[in-house]
């Protein structure tokens, strides 16, 4: 990842009396953070909110807050597009092509979700197996897509 980051961060913006400079080449990874950020956001809103609330409801139901805690949530969709461009988009933005970006997001997601899903397994009465299953699945999707969206962002600012 230092390689990648000191692509955008030359030696001259590293210098404090440049700023002006760091501003200009940090940009980009404003930029791709921000589209990773907006695309996860947007379509796990559409999944969780709309498409896939019943079978939450339904399988977890009683689990699930009255109000979901706002902050906890603003905290999660503000440090996993962090955990994409580290884990995803950065060490495979010299890639020739996406694949690489896609493959790196999509163990990620899996792992990340998978994780949350099998401890509720391990540890919840009456955790619906198929749901973990569902939502590991829907982890990996949803990973990957707002990864190649950052990814694709970078990209068109930087061209390699």
């Amino acid at each position: 990842m230092r390689i990648s980051v000191s692509r955008h961060l030359s030696n001259e913006a590293l210098c404090s009396r440049c700023s002006q400079s760091v501003a200009l080449n940090i940009m980009p990874l404003i930029a791709a953070y921000l589209a990773t950020a907006l695309v996860l956001v947007t379509i796990d809103y559409l999944w969780i909110g709309i498409l896939a609330k019943p079978l939450y409801q339904q399988g977890i139901g009683h689990l699930m807050a009255d109000q979901p805690r706002l902050w906890a949530a603003a905290m999660f969709y503000l440090l996993y597009p962090v955990g994409l461009m580290v884990f995803a988009i950065l060490p495979n933005e010299h890639a020739a092509d996406w694949h690489k970006t896609a493959a790196a997001a999509a163990m990620f997601g899996f792992f990340a979700y998978a994780t949350y899903d099998l401890t509720n397994l391990a540890t919840l009465r009456n955790w619906p197996i198929g749901l973990s299953l569902i939502d590991t699945a829907w982890g990996t999707i949803v990973s990957t897509t707002a990864a190649l969206a950052g990814r694709a962002v970078l990209n068109w600012l930087v061209p390699s």
